[in-house]
């Protein structure tokens, strides 16, 4: 579908906190898609979760005019890799910042576990590549600053956003027109509970496995290991954990930290003493519930 009939009514200056719009990320031609039966599917769960995703899309959130602080983040919704979270990691965390300024995007990636793939261990980079490219080169119609566009993930969605903010430069599909000349690097990342590793024995094993299947290649266990692949050049972090957490091992983010550290790049931790895994945005949780408030004090101390 071309961007010329999407005429997606964009409302971007009303002041209404609803959903503004939802863009396709590819339009009609999908890179490493394949033509299958698989259908998506939507499921009414209590955090509303969505399975074999097939059209990726972002949905934006937009705050007014008046609130807008000129800065954006890209959501990305955990669910091992096998679904996504959407309601409780990513349309709840939207309108939250929506509400204090700051424009949100939950992206709905594809998932490695999809039977219409033809490579499965790019895809969550080919879509979180694109997403921002697409956002990025659209800021002026959003009311963002191009210069102010990061990104935040849950869970395995916390893998899939570190992924792009170390692979931000890896060409990872063929460009197919102008927005994919944009950069796709993130001013800034927030982890929240993620998964960061493919290595043993901290590895969260469900999306290990629907990302790299059974494989044990090195190469690849490396490639997707992203406290390995921390340059200089990665966006700074801001990074949330438990310390019992018995689905994703705080060592995660306590290796991504010190590999940030490590390399000079800017990072604020929270480790919380408990908390347990997949809390969302914590709003039923006292000690955890002022977790989104620190992120954007942050963001707006450094950006």
């Amino acid at each position: 579908m071309r961007w010329t009939i999407l005429t997606f009514v964009l409302v971007l200056y009303t002041g209404i906190h609803a959903q503004d719009t939802i863009i396709p990320l590819w339009g009609d031609a999908i890179p490493n898609q394949l033509k299958s039966t698989e259908k998506e599917r939507r499921v009414n769960t209590d955090y509303s979760a969505i399975f074999n995703v097939q059209n990726p899309t972002i949905e934006g959130y937009l705050p007014s005019k008046r609130s807008a602080t000129g800065q954006a983040v890209l959501i990305f919704p955990g669910g091992s890799y096998n679904e996504l979270v959407f309601g409780w990691e990513g349309l709840d965390a939207a309108k939250a910042l929506s509400a204090k300024g700051v424009a949100a995007f939950v992206v709905k990636y594809r998932l490695p576990v999809s039977k219409s793939l033809i490579d499965r261990q790019n895809v969550p980079l080919q879509d979180a590549q694109r997403a921002i490219r697409l956002v990025r080169g659209k800021a002026k119609e959003f009311g963002i600053d191009p210069n102010k566009i990061g990104i935040m993930g849950f869970s395995a969605g916390g893998h899939a956003a570190s992924t792009l903010g170390t692979h931000f430069q890896e060409q990872v599909y063929v460009p197919k027109d102008e927005w994919d000349t944009v950069s796709a690097r993130p001013t800034f990342m927030a982890l929240i509970y993620p998964v960061i590793t493919m290595t043993k024995p901290l590895m969260h094993l469900g999306s290990r496995t629907a990302l790299l299947g059974e494989t044990n290649d090195e190469n690849l266990v490396h490639r997707f290991s992203n406290e390995l692949n921390v340059t200089k050049d990665t966006p700074p972090a801001f990074l949330i954990h438990s310390v019992d957490d018995d689905i994703v091992p705080v060592e995660n983010t306590l290796l991504f930290f010190n590999a940030l550290k490590n390399n000079g790049v800017p990072v604020e931790m929270h480790i919380y003493p408990y908390g347990g895994h997949g809390y969302a945005i914590g709003r039923k949780d006292e000690h955890l519930k002022w977790w989104l408030d620190d992120f954007v004090r942050w963001l707006n101390d450094y950006f």
